[in-house]
């Protein structure tokens, strides 16, 4: 993270503030910082931040600063929401910046070569990799890509609706998770060639 975004310090009196300001009881304060806490990890997360931690972390200390400076936060939630807005597209921005050696370009994937797989290996490792995800993922990703045209759309509008986020971060996520499954099972495919399976 950026050495000049972190010039303002969160203090312990600023802390306290922004507790104060989800619950009178700093039990059931604590308790609902970090629920808003995972919440943006889980944001950050879901739009490929390297460091999701920090820049959750960074949100909640924007929060306290204006909380601080005397701001009247009344839905701590959502605008925390707003701040990890802002930091994505800072962020954003930064990393548009940046330049990028060919060097580092990642060379273009190709199945591993050989005998021709059959429909029933590739299924089996693609069932493998997705009993892998959590629950929830299998649900993401497996209703994601179901139906045709406006059945899509309205399945995935209702996905967008049940897990709280707008579209194009659903689309981010389904994406990272198609990716990942896509890795896990060429490494399957790999190694049941190796293993004559």
């Amino acid at each position: 993270m950026d050495a000049a975004r972190r010039k303002w310090s969160l203090t312990q009196e600023a802390f306290d503030s922004l507790l104060a300001s989800l619950e009178p009881d700093r039990d059931r304060a604590a308790e609902r910082y970090l629920e808003i806490r995972r919440n943006l990890v889980r944001l950050f997360e879901w739009r490929g931040c390297a460091t999701p931690d920090e820049y959750a972390d960074e949100t909640l200390n924007r929060c306290a600063k204006r909380i601080s400076e005397g701001d009247d936060i009344r839905d701590l939630p959502t605008y925390s929401v707003g701040v990890a807005r802002m930091l994505l597209r800072e962020m954003s921005r930064e990393r548009a910046q940046q330049p990028h050696p060919l060097d580092e370009v990642p060379e273009p994937r190709t199945l591993p070569s050989g005998p021709p797989l059959d429909q029933e290996r590739r299924a089996k490792c693609l069932d493998r990799c997705l009993s892998q995800l959590s629950r929830e993922n299998q649900d993401l990703i497996l209703t994601y890509y179901q139906g045709e045209k406006s059945e899509k759309i309205e399945m995935r509008r209702q996905l967008s609706q049940r897990f709280g986020v707008p579209a194009g971060t659903l689309r981010m996520r389904a994406l990272r998770l198609r990716e990942g499954l896509q890795l896990c099972a060429e490494g399957c495919l790999q190694q049941r060639l190796k293993n004559g399976m």
